[in-house]
């Protein structure tokens, strides 16, 4: 497979406020090494090649959208109301329209994701055949991450149970989603509606859809990358920090 994935589209989640940021400053357009985080993600995804990039945005919206204004290649969604991932991607569908191909979920802070590691994950789910394939990560403490309960045989994946829903048995798991995925758009279109919002966020989850979609005999597959802290996303000033300093490590260390 190609390094670059033109039959490929991409939503990318970009909506929130980012309470924990403690700011008034829609978390996506923080900035890390002079570029806002969504920024840094949308570079990942021209470095991917990806064919269409769909951008979900709500919070400061017009705002958003002023920072990208010169990218004329990028599509946008709005989720006038945050009611969680499944509902920002039922926004991201009217643009998509009849879109038939891989769709790439992303989401808009994770400055350190690298277009390696979703090559990989598209490889993966290719190779697998399935229609949902989700990124995993382990964290050794894994504490309000969605955990990955993998099926009997250690190879496929159970279902994703959220933080504030998991039992003490699930939340000893140490295999966390990492809120990327790659659907059979097709397939995900077909059970975005089934979602509900029955649980303790009052929220859309899309990672239901992976239940949803193994319900109607669709497969899902799961690919757990090495190295955990490109997937991280952000949530805090520290976190912040934290990811431009590894950003100028790995810079240095590639000697740019």
């Amino acid at each position: 497979m190609s390094d670059r994935h033109p039959d490929v589209a991409a939503v990318v989640l970009a909506a929130g406020m980012g309470k924990r940021m403690h700011s008034d400053l829609a978390k996506v357009l923080h900035r890390m090494a002079g570029k806002p985080l969504l920024g840094h993600v949308l570079d990942t995804l021209g470095e991917l090649g990806v064919g269409r990039t769909v951008v979900v945005i709500g919070y400061q919206r017009e705002r958003v959208r002023a920072e990208f204004a010169g990218r004329a290649d990028l599509e946008w969604a709005v989720q006038a109301e945050q009611r969680g991932t499944g509902h920002a991607c039922m926004m991201a569908e009217p643009v998509l329209g009849d879109f038939r191909g891989t769709l790439l979920v992303v989401c808009g802070d994770t400055p350190l994701l690298s277009a390696r590691t979703l090559h990989g994950l598209l490889v993966r789910h290719a190779e697998s055949a399935a229609q949902v394939t989700v990124l995993s990560m382990r964290l050794a403490d894994p504490t309000g991450y969605g955990r990955i309960v993998r099926t009997p045989d250690g190879h496929g994946i159970e279902r994703i149970v959220e933080e504030k829903d998991a039992s003490p048995e699930v939340k000893a798991i140490d295999e966390v989603n990492s809120g990327i995925y790659a659907f059979d758009h097709a397939a995900l279109a077909r059970v975005l509606s089934s979602l509900t919002a029955n649980n303790s966020q009052s929220e859309y989850y899309l990672t239901d859809t992976v239940a949803l979609l193994q319900a109607r005999g669709e497969k899902a597959a799961v690919w757990c990358a090495e190295d955990a802290r490109g997937r991280l996303g952000i949530s805090t000033p520290e976190q912040l920090e934290e990811a431009e300093q590894a950003w100028l490590a790995m810079r240095r260390g590639s000697g740019a």
